[in-house]
């Protein structure tokens, strides 16, 4: 039972390690796809909203893309800061201004959309804020100089719609207001964009379509599906590396705990495998039967580690989903049935391994010494 359970937790580790290396990539990859967008378009030499610089010129843009028979949908979005009173006090919080019909960055949790330009949705981290429900007027201004204490932009919003932001930190207050509305409060802002999101037809090749916007917008840097994963993995690159070693070592553990316990058995039970040899059991019976037992323990800890592992992945994701900036929607311990039988693949051929010395020393044990030391004994 020891045994088991030390190859149980060996197990556990070894499942969460293949989950940490495949989980982050593929919560990104589905969190891109869920609304159909295939392409990013940022600043130039940019990720999405990773500075306030924004793209000049938008409806010039759209009007470029429409040219391209492959692009189905066009979203632009333009991102700020606002600050809102309530209370005495002021309250911040991140803005985009969108297009309600087109856009891919959040999902109406009640109320109503922002299709009017006196409406603004918000999260539920910036309702807390604010003590605000649906129906409510909010002052809403942009541009705040710290020097003048003013703001450069002022409007009184109906509180529309609750929103969940798909791309949004557990603790970020987020709004959402039509980008019109978010133009025309940031003059220095109007024609403008952080981001466009592109939907290609289907049966269209995307990366071709994102080759042929950064030959015709060469302001702009274009992200297909393809190329952010790859950008995800190039700076999460030590997550992947700490997930090999970590397996590696509990896989190399797992392996030694079998065979030690293995081997002893194997030595515990000389006399018996000596007796079974001299009555004609063949030695590939013999090895076998040794193999088996190897692979019987790295199994049973397997299917037990299968549950302690998910349990510690659940408990560790909550840990590092609390990092500040990352998206609700991201985590790190992904459980995939391929990983799961990955890892217990693994440890089986681990058992396999390990009853493989054990098994040689079981089946050339000399027969009548192995007797008369049993004898002795």
């Amino acid at each position: 039972m020891l045994a088991v359970l030390g190859v149980a937790i060996a197990a556990a580790m070894l499942l969460d390690m293949v989950m940490l290396a495949t989980g982050m990539r593929e919560s990104f990859r589905e969190l891109l796809v869920s609304r159909g967008y295939d392409i990013r378009l940022a600043p130039k030499g940019t990720l999405p909203f990773d500075t306030d610089a924004t793209i000049p010129g938008v409806s010039a843009i759209i009007a470029t893309l429409r040219s391209n028979p492959d692009v189905r949908e066009i979203s632009p979005v333009l991102g700020g800061s606002i600050h809102i009173s309530a209370r005495d006090r002021d309250v911040s919080a991140s803005i985009i201004g969108i297009n309600p019909t087109v856009q891919g960055d959040y999902e109406l949790l009640s109320g109503r959309d922002v299709v009017s330009s006196d409406a603004i949705g918000a999260n539920d981290y910036l309702l807390a804020k604010l003590g605000a429900r649906l129906g409510d007027t909010l002052t809403v201004a942009t541009g705040y100089d710290p020097q003048t204490r003013t703001y450069s932009g002022q409007r009184r919003l109906v509180l529309a719609g609750r929103v969940k932001f798909l791309y949004g930190a557990a603790e970020q207050a987020g709004a959402v207001v039509k980008r019109e509305t978010l133009e025309a409060m940031n003059p220095d802002r109007t024609d403008r964009a952080s981001l466009f999101m592109v939907r290609v037809r289907k049966g269209a090749n995307p990366d071709s379509v994102r080759s042929w916007i950064e030959t015709r917008i060469p302001n702009v840097t274009a992200i297909s599906i393809a190329t952010a994963i790859a950008e995800v993995d190039f700076r999460l690159s030590y997550f992947r590396q700490l997930a090999f070693i970590l397996g590696a070592v509990s896989l190399f553990v797992g392996f030694l705990l079998v065979t030690t316990l293995v081997t002893v058995s194997v030595n515990e039970r000389a006399g018996e495998i000596a007796v079974m040899r001299a009555i004609g059991v063949s030695r590939a019976h013999v090895v076998q039967q040794v193999v088996l037992e190897g692979v019987a323990i790295s199994l049973a800890g397997a299917i037990l580690g299968l549950g302690l592992g998910l349990v510690t992945a659940r408990y560790l994701n909550a840990i590092l989903s609390a990092f500040p900036g990352l998206p609700m929607a991201i985590d790190f311990f992904l459980f995939q049935a391929k990983a799961a039988w990955a890892a217990m693949g693994l440890l089986i051929a681990a058992g396999i391994g390990a009853g493989i010395y054990p098994a040689w020393r079981a089946a050339s044990l000399p027969i009548a010494e192995s007797l008369r030391r049993e004898a002795i004994a």
